[in-house]
């Protein structure tokens, strides 16, 4: 990698997106090139992140952002609605994408990587990008092969468009790698309520929590003969997951093709 990676933003007034361009603004190996948002107002990207003036106006076209500032990356959280679209739009201009939202089908997937491929550049999707939760991740899978019992309860607040949530989906694949599936409990269970034993994946089961005041936490709980395995990650703020961001820019210049998970940045 040589000289200042050039990055975009979109999803820029969002609470994530405000973080991503205080990030790239305190980052001299970073440069601020768009900051893109469909409800934006023409404001200042720095005033609106609540940092000083940096003189990029925020924008809301994604496409004449990338057509004006021609930026290295575009780093999106968005929606699910948007992103797939957003994701195209961006190796159509031949800009790395750094993908933070979730709504992606393994099709899609399929059809980025070879886009990307098609481009000769690469890109990230990442469900979650904190280096706590992808540790997370891989203990677990690392745990999946002595004791296949499990289930994943995972955390978020009551405004979160998903269910599950993107890193738990992760984490339920990597978990399926290293064990053979396994239909767990009574085989003659009945639900009482609909759905009370959550989502179905693999043999084992994802339950996924919606209240006001929490802001990202998952459990992986393993169940063996007299004994359990926690595994617990809690998220508590947004720039927690900042440095993983980072880490993703610059190490996506040097990949090719739609890579699938934060862990494989990450040696």
């Amino acid at each position: 990698m040589n000289g200042t990676i050039k990055v975009a933003v979109a999803g820029a007034s969002g609470r994530m997106g405000r973080e991503v361009v205080k990030m790239v603004l305190d980052d001299p190996e970073l440069r601020l090139a768009a900051a893109v948002d469909n409800s934006s107002n023409p404001i200042d990207a720095g005033m609106m992140a609540g940092m000083g003036p940096c003189g990029v106006m925020m924008s809301n076209s994604l496409e004449q952002a990338l057509l004006e500032t021609k930026p290295d990356v575009l780093v999106d959280f968005t929606t699910p609605k948007s992103v797939v679209g957003n994701t195209k739009l961006a190796i159509q201009y031949g800009v790395r994408p750094v993908i933070g939202t979730t709504g992606f089908t393994p099709a899609d997937i399929v059809e980025l990587d070879k886009l990307c491929q098609e481009a000769g550049i690469g890109g990230l999707i990442a469900p979650n990008f904190s280096i706590g939760a992808i540790l997370m991740m891989k203990f677990a899978a690392q745990a999946a092969k002595y004791m296949p019992h499990v289930e994943i309860i995972e955390f978020h607040g009551d405004q979160k468009l998903d269910a599950p949530s993107g890193t738990s989906v992760k984490t339920a694949e990597l978990i399926a790698a290293n064990r053979r599936e396994l239909r767990q409990g009574n085989p003659e269970e009945e639900e009482t309520i609909e759905g009370s034993r959550g989502g179905y994946y693999n043999g084992f089961r994802i339950h996924s929590v919606r209240l006001p005041g929490v802001f990202a936490q998952q459990e992986v709980i393993f169940g063996g003969h007299g004994q359990t395995l926690k595994i617990r990650h809690d998220s508590y703020e947004r720039a927690g997951y900042m440095p993983g961001v980072n880490l993703a820019v610059k190490k996506v210049m040097t990949y090719q093709g739609m890579v699938y998970g934060f862990e494989h940045f990450i040696d």
